[in-house]
């Protein structure tokens, strides 16, 4: 096995043991809330507001799976639906209060958790580390 290849080895293990912290995770913010349905609300949040299509896309998910984490969020009282200023056909999802709480909580814990795994890591690692990461999920997108 080439230096490479052993590389990439290396990277798919430890990219596959933190998408498995990062759905323990999300389990312990909200007992019922998966990691897509916590994903779904955080970029609800991050865009003000969206369409359900805009979540079907941006996960590349079909409607059907999009409209379930939708109901459970409603159900949770973490989003609320709107109507539409630009199309009265449709509904605009927002994060509602409760969302909103949910996701400054987990936020919180979230960088603490961060914060202290890089405690030992100075400037120059992390800005290299943001970089790579940066690239690597741009490459991925396109």
């Amino acid at each position: 096995m080439s230096d490479r290849e052993a590389s990439i080895d290396v990277i798919q293990r430890e990219l596959v043991s933190f998408a498995r912290r990062a759905r323990q995770k999300a389990a312990q913010l909200h007992p019922e809330l998966s990691l897509v349905a916590h994903s779904m609300l955080d970029h609800i949040d991050k865009h003000g507001s969206c369409h359900a299509s805009d979540l079907a896309g941006h996960f590349l998910l079909d409607k059907s799976t999009v409209s379930r984490q939708i109901a459970m969020l409603e159900a949770e009282g973490l989003i609320v639906r709107e109507p539409d200023p630009k199309d009265n056909r449709k509904q605009t999802l927002k994060a509602s209060g409760k969302g909103l709480e949910l996701l400054q909580g987990a936020n919180r814990r979230r960088r603490a958790s961060f914060e202290s795994r890089f405690t030992d890591w100075d400037d120059a690692d992390l800005s290299q580390l943001a970089a790579y990461l940066r690239s690597y999920n741009a490459a991925d997108a396109a």
